[in-house]
């Protein structure tokens, strides 16, 4: 199975810096999101280049949580397929699927029929995952989770890349069986976070990593270190830093640049400064998240599509 993906090699590229969208598109801040008009602002989003979508994988409602609005509210494979059912090029991404809560034959069976239906669109973020009341509600042990998601992690990438695979694991066993479909091309992968593992294990096998929002100062040596793990286990291979990033534009294009949290409030021309310093750290995808902003959605889209993407094609 060959390694190129299409979306993959075209949302992500040494030294550019392209953008995403978290969904849901709606400025819902503390509350659950109504999903209206999605399908609407994820066309005007491809229409204005913007490069991915991205989903959360949430299970349960959790008022205590600090995202009480469980991500999309739908489920994200489900969601992912609805959304690139209503676009035609635009890539769909999950940021990130939790691989303890999923047993991964199933995950294995549903990403690779989105792969099949939507070739070349479908980007897999993975993750440990960190919402307590999910772990309890699937009874499965939080502190364990590390483990888990190796295991997971293995076995979802042997049904998904080998012929008839054998193994056993805590999941289940394969042997004499296969999974149908395969992927066309090689699914990416990328790490969120740590995924309660190391760098290492992080640079040596995720095709990219997706970490938490910092500041670009911050972000600087956290990329170069994961640069150079990957240069020790692959050689000269390009591996994409990934961020989300929260943001409030505002109306006035000269607006300050104030901080809000884990992202910005500012003008178009502040956003393109901060984005411009995010790429000179070496960030290669960034996706906003829309959710705390004070204008119409429609109108950052806009705005976004037409001033700070050019920037930086």
């Amino acid at each position: 199975m060959t390694l190129y993906h299409e979306g993959y090699a075209n949302l992500f590229q040494e030294n550019k810096l392209t953008f995403g969208l978290t969904i849901p598109l709606e400025n819902y801040h503390n509350q659950p999101p109504t999903m209206e008009h999605q399908a609407e602002r994820v066309q005007l989003a491809e229409k204005l280049n913007f490069q991915a979508l991205w989903l959360q994988d949430v299970l349960l409602e959790d008022p205590t949580f600090e995202d009480p609005a469980t991500g999309q509210i739908f489920d994200s494979f489900i969601y992912a397929t609805y959304l690139a059912s209503h676009t035609s090029t635009i890539k769909i991404g999950t940021a990130a699927t939790v691989l303890p809560l999923r047993h991964p034959l199933r995950t294995a069976k549903e990403i690779a029929s989105i792969d099949r239906l939507f070739p070349g669109r479908f980007i897999l973020g993975v993750s440990s995952g960190d919402r307590r009341k999910d772990f309890e509600g699937l009874g499965i042990p939080i502190m364990e989770r590390s483990e888990w998601f190796r295991e997971a992690f293995h076995d979802l990438n042997l049904a998904l890349d080998t012929e008839y695979p054998e193994f056993s694991s805590r999941f289940g066993t394969m042997k004499k069986s296969n999974l149908v479909p395969k992927p066309v091309n090689k699914i990416p992968m990328l790490m969120t976070g740590y995924c309660q593992q190391t760098l290492d294990w992080v640079a040596e096998h995720g095709d990219g990593w997706m970490f938490y929002p910092q500041r670009p100062s911050q972000q600087i040596a956290l990329i170069q270190q994961f640069r150079e793990k990957v240069f020790s286990y692959h050689g000269n291979v390009f591996r994409p830093f990934v961020m989300p990033l929260p943001i409030d534009l505002v109306n006035d294009r000269y607006g300050s640049i104030e901080k809000i949290p884990a992202g910005y409030r500012t003008g178009v021309l502040g956003l393109i400064k901060i984005l411009e310093q995010y790429r000179l750290a070496g960030v290669n995808h960034i996706l906003f998240n829309l959710s705390a902003g004070s204008r119409a959605v429609e109108e950052v889209i806009y705005e976004i599509g037409n001033e700070v993407i050019p920037h930086f094609q």
